[in-house]
């Protein structure tokens, strides 16, 4: 569900087996720790401001703590853990990124294949011309291609007919999509639903399973999957809620697929983004790829499925700023980010269990406002 615009309003508005020759992280020590200064309070003010449950993971160092506040089930009253489950959402992309670009370190594809070569005739009409998009940029939003996810419509049939499992394919969404002409630069769901696709057709298997044979495997991501139709979240997880607290945990992961259909735990992101990051899962030419970054006219800096930001630390002279790099990932009942800065020494990951579909799609603020992420953020990152 996110763009680049709302991406940056997540922060200032609730502000042992090689696979394909690259080994998987290391099972290095870990020690842990007190969580740094601000994010205990960082995580209790964001439930205080309306978030019925916040989990949090951070790490400075070799340093790791993890930290919640509030409920998972308002029902039951049962307490958030740092363990629990949530849907992911966008933070999803990352994923899907990570295996193009092994599959491009095996020299199984190229970044500069187009769409038309691994798709035939898939992207065409209206404008739409999948022989001059490219794989690359389909995992930085630079394709063009229309994004149905952001009409009232299409999620008629959760919203109004409350259907919470309906079923659609990745085809039926990008069908929808190329009915539209191209939109020009701007982030869409539609480019990870064909990434998704190109991956199935280069390995002949299916999109979850090579991102579970090539990341979540290795990596020993023991709570996090990748259900297609499966509208439950199985095993200990928060419950999501819209604004009016209404439980909506229940729901068809499968419109969002490859662009951001995952579950998984504040530990799992920030495993996966430490390995990410520090260079475990690509070779050198691919990692360069992945933080190769295109401008947005919103000022935003897209990677392939991550994006850079700039943290502030201080004020005046006396002040830095650090480099980081960002997923998020925002759906119904859940919004989640993960941080890391560029020298992979400091993460923070992040969510709590509100994110309002409805209010999204009438362009109001679909979760509770609050500073309190901003804080969080500041007292990883900064010293």
């Amino acid at each position: 569900m996110n763009s680049p615009a709302r991406a940056a309003a997540l922060w200032a508005g609730i502000c042992a087996v090689a696979v394909g020759g690259i080994l998987p992280a290391a099972a290095t020590e870990r020690r842990p720790a007190a969580p740094p200064a601000g994010v205990e309070e960082a995580v209790e003010q964001m439930v205080a401001d309306g978030f019925p449950g916040v989990v949090a993971y951070a790490r400075r160092g070799e340093g790791e703590s993890r930290t919640a506040a509030g409920l998972a089930d308002t029902a039951t009253g049962e307490r958030a853990r740092p363990d629990q489950r949530f849907r992911i959402a966008s933070n999803t992309k990352s994923f899907v990124s990570t295996v193009l670009l092994q599959l491009e370190g095996e020299g199984r594809l190229s970044l500069d294949d187009s769409v038309d070569t691994w798709l035939p005739g898939v992207v065409r009409g209206n404008g739409n011309d999948g022989t001059v998009i490219t794989v690359r940029k389909l995992l930085n939003h630079t394709s063009g291609i229309y994004d149905p996810t952001n009409e009232p419509e299409f999620f008629a049939p959760y919203l109004e007919r409350h259907d919470r499992d309906y079923v659609y394919t990745p085809r039926e969404v990008i069908a929808r999509a190329v009915r539209h002409e191209p939109t020009g630069r701007a982030y869409s769901n539609t480019n990870y639903l064909l990434a998704g696709l190109v991956i199935e057709a280069v390995t002949q298997r299916s999109a979850p399973s090579e991102i579970h044979r090539r990341i979540i495997a290795p990596l020993g991501l023991k709570d996090t999957s990748f259900p297609v139709t499966d509208p439950r979240i199985h095993g200990p997880h928060l419950h999501g809620y819209d604004l009016e607290g209404n439980d909506v945990t229940r729901f068809s992961p499968s419109y969002d697929w490859t662009a951001g259909a995952m579950i998984s735990t504040v530990g799992d992101l920030a495993r996966f983004h430490r390995a990410l990051f520090t260079g475990t899962l690509l070779r050198p030419a691919q990692q360069r790829e992945l933080l190769t970054t295109v401008q947005f006219p919103d000022d935003e800096q897209y990677g392939l499925g991550v994006r850079l930001m700039d943290v502030t630390c201080g004020s005046g002279p006396g002040g830095k700023v650090i480099r980081a790099w960002v997923t998020d990932g925002a759906g119904p009942g859940f919004t989640s980010v993960s941080l890391t800065t560029a020298d992979g020494e400091r993460q923070l990951v992040l969510a709590g269990n509100v994110f309002d579909l409805g209010a999204h799609l009438k362009k109001t603020r679909p979760f509770p406002l609050t500073h309190a992420l901003e804080k969080a953020r500041t007292a990883v990152v900064c010293d």
